[in-house]
């Protein structure tokens, strides 16, 4: 008797454990590079949601184009965080269904922090129109800092004499080596690669942003001085707002998404405890411009709901759109 009582026991706990496990979902969210700060977030909501019964799967990525992209055709790729200017761009371009589609359909799940446009050069380019005629370094292909770096220069009418596509580590080797004259790099404050990687002995500095087209573009804001050990002085630059987005695929991913937004929502004082500096600077109320809340997001902000269903697949497809279109725009 007892022995059957001890096996049913032992049975029972073990259907309980596999029981458990199947109620785990699995999610995904696109990043950007490992040293970066998109990637740094992902890795603080994986630890967050862990313990709720969500393994999420914190992506790599070229940045802001790629994700947005793969969250509109990746199967079980539910989140990416973006640059707001990036769907600005997109909602622009009119000739393209799938672009529409993706203009339309992305939604926000909440807005992250402002990202500080840099733009490191020699000391002696006194201020962002002096970027003419200049080798500039703007970026790899698909990285939010491409994007922004192109429209910026766009907007304003500045017209360096070569735009080099290279990521930001390889940038600064060139700007160190006199094989270009300035970069961009589009990060929160500080940027990890400039705290580490710059000296004063490099005899480079920050560019000011100034330009009215500019701040009539992109938010105006100040990188404060003594950020970076070798910058003695406050610089005038612009800001885009990185946004945590999803895409509305009804019935789909609506109630997984808003449950992780729930659990972020009332956990960020622990994430501002626990995670990145940057989560000080985060207010998840703020609006952003251009951008509209998910409703599946909305719903579960104010009510505790379902469990999330089965994400399921998306084909992904080899070219993005979205790039295609940058280039096209950019090359006229």
């Amino acid at each position: 008797m007892k022995r059957g009582i001890a096996a049913g026991c032992v049975t029972l706990l073990v259907v309980l454990y596999f029981s458990g496990l199947s109620l785990a979902v699995t999610m995904n969210l696109m990043t950007g590079r490992e040293k970066g700060t998109y990637y740094q977030f992902g890795l603080n909501l994986q630890q967050l949601v862990k313990s709720r019964g969500i393994e999420l799967g914190v992506q790599p990525s070229t940045g802001s184009i790629e994700n947005l992209y793969a969250v509109f055709k990746r199967p079980h790729t539910q989140l990416g965080i973006v640059q707001s200017d990036v769907l600005a761009f997109v909602s622009k371009v009119q000739s393209n269904p799938t672009l529409l589609r993706i203009a339309q359909k992305t939604k926000m799940v909440f807005p992250l922090y402002n990202e500080e446009i840099h733009v490191l050069g020699r000391k002696d380019i006194a201020d962002f129109d002096s970027l003419a005629g200049k080798r500039v370094a703007v970026g790899e292909e698909g990285s939010g800092t491409f994007l922004t770096a192109r429209l910026l220069l766009e907007v304003t009418g500045i017209k360096p004499a070569e735009l080099v596509m290279v990521g930001t580590d390889e940038a600064l080797a060139r700007l160190k080596a006199n094989q270009i004259d300035a970069m961009f790099y589009v990060a929160g404050l500080p940027v990890k690669l400039f705290s580490e990687g710059v000296t004063e002995a490099d005899g480079l500095a920050l560019v000011p942003i100034r330009n009215a087209k500019a701040t009539e573009f992109y938010l105006q804001t100040k990188i404060p001085a003594g950020v970076y050990s070798w910058q003695s002085s406050e610089v005038s630059t612009v800001a885009v707002k990185a946004v945590l987005v999803s895409f509305d695929f009804r019935n789909l991913d609506c109630d997984l998404v808003g449950r992780f937004a729930q659990i972020l929502y009332e956990n960020i004082g622990w994430l501002r405890e626990n995670g990145h500096s940057k989560w000080g600077s985060v207010d998840l109320d703020a609006p952003v411009k251009g951008w509209e809340q998910y409703d599946c997001v909305r719903k579960y902000l104010v009510r505790k709901g379902a469990a999330a269903p089965a994400a399921a697949a998306r084909p992904y497809g080899e070219i993005n759109p979205i790039m295609e279109a940058v280039k096209d725009m950019l090359n006229r």
